[in-house]
């Protein structure tokens, strides 16, 4: 539905603004005037949105949802009223499209909408697992316990986030270190070791000559460089946003020694956590499937939770499919057999991923131990090939001097 800013007159005689979604601008000029106020303009917002104004690289992330599910659990559970809800959260809010978003599901409620609803209408800004959780919580009346348990998912979430980010920034750092270190050598050092070598007439070995050629390219030709990296990247960019190119990446990641393990255990921990709040919740279990196939991040397992998800449609036991894709530990597969034996999947889901969150914890600890010591003989091995290569010749030029 189209966006429509207004200002009004209060019967204050204060003028205020906000917007409004709706069908026709006459709908929200007789919203306006049932409400009391008097309408001074009604316009019609262009394509670019009520985010007209926020970066494009503003996201709401784990931590924002997080507090957000935390405060509007406690004001919930302290019987305040959804809307006021809304309009608190909405003005304390510093998030900036998170406080638009608020904002507008605020007046899309005073319109009639349920909450869901009107946060289904800001997807993907609003992960679905919150959409569908909030619709189960106001099926069931217990929205406030919804929100409580979805805080939690997404501190844990966030935690999550930050330890995998946390893991990745040592052997970033080093990487970029690297690089400007060899840049630097083959700009600044090796041309002068070149006129020496140039004008003493001894043969330079292959390194040598590997390492002049390329310090030569660096120096002269440093845009052309430059011209096919940026093609690689964007190139690399595009096929992230394929199909093909999505398969194909998700798939090589999880078959890197090391690197695979630790992020089939995230994504192990994701999936159990994810899945167990929603049956929790009340949620279907072939709804829930569908939505937990989109948490996990990655291509090829989730096009295995859906192909899982239509054999339980036909009446199969979950864990029979998940054992068929091989990605799974069998402790899950386990526990996921007995919890439907039992009749608590739920709960022994939870427990499943309260041990592979831990799991992943140290995981990403082992992964970040183990990058260390070889990024530093990585860094060692490049420096001191370009160190042996020019001291080479040097030793080929005394050789010649003592003769």
């Amino acid at each position: 539905m189209p966006i429509y800013q207004y200002k009004v007159l209060t019967t204050q005689g204060k003028q205020e603004q906000g917007v409004y979604t709706a069908s026709t601008k006459e709908d929200v000029y007789l919203l306006l005037k049932k409400k009391g106020y008097f309408p001074l303009e009604v316009i019609e917002k262009q394509d670019e949105s009520t985010t007209e104004n926020i970066s494009f690289s503003s996201k709401v992330n784990s931590k924002q949802i997080a507090v957000f599910c935390r405060q509007f659990h406690t004001m919930l559970n302290a019987g305040v009223p959804i809307i006021q809800c809304l309009d608190i959260l909405h003005q304390q809010t510093e998030h900036k499209q998170l406080k638009v978003i608020l904002e507008e599901v605020y007046e899309q409620v005073q319109q009639g909408l349920s909450l869901s609803e009107a946060f289904q209408m800001h997807q993907p800004t609003i992960p679905s697992l919150l959409v569908h959780m909030i619709e189960a919580g106001e099926t069931s009346g217990n929205l406030d316990l919804i929100l409580e348990r979805m805080a939690i998912h997404y501190e844990k979430e966030y935690k999550l986030n930050n330890k995998i980010k946390s893991a990745m920034v040592y052997p970033m750092v080093l990487s970029i270190v690297a690089i400007i270190v060899v840049i630097f050598l083959l700009t600044f050092v090796m041309p002068t070791f070149m006129e020496l070598f140039q004008g003493s007439g001894v043969e330079m070995p292959a390194p040598t000559k590997f390492l002049l050629s390329m310090s030569e390219a660096l120096k002269n030709k440093w845009y052309i460089l430059l011209g096919i990296l940026f093609i690689i990247t964007i190139l690399f960019f595009y096929l992230k946003r394929t199909p093909v190119g999505i398969q194909f990446i998700d798939t090589t990641m999880l078959r890197i020694p090391i690197l695979g393990k630790t992020i089939n255990t995230i994504i192990v921990s994701r999936f159990t956590r994810t899945l167990s709040t929603l049956l929790s919740s009340g949620v279907p279990l072939l709804q829930a499937m569908d939505i937990s196939a989109k948490i996990v991040n990655n291509a090829v397992v989730g096009e295995g939770l859906l192909e899982a998800k239509e054999e339980v449609r036909k009446g199969v036991g979950l864990s029979q499919p998940l054992r068929q894709m091989k990605l799974f530990p069998p402790m899950v597969i386990s526990m996921i057999e007995i919890g439907e034996e039992a009749g608590a999947l739920d709960d022994l889901l939870d427990k499943t991923a309260n041990f592979y969150d831990e799991e992943a914890e140290t995981a990403l600890q082992k992964l970040t131990t183990m990058l260390e010591p070889i990024m530093i003989v990585i860094m060692a091995v490049i420096i001191g090939f370009i160190v042996i290569s020019m001291v080479l010749p040097m030793f080929d030029m005394m050789n010649t001097v003592q003769m």
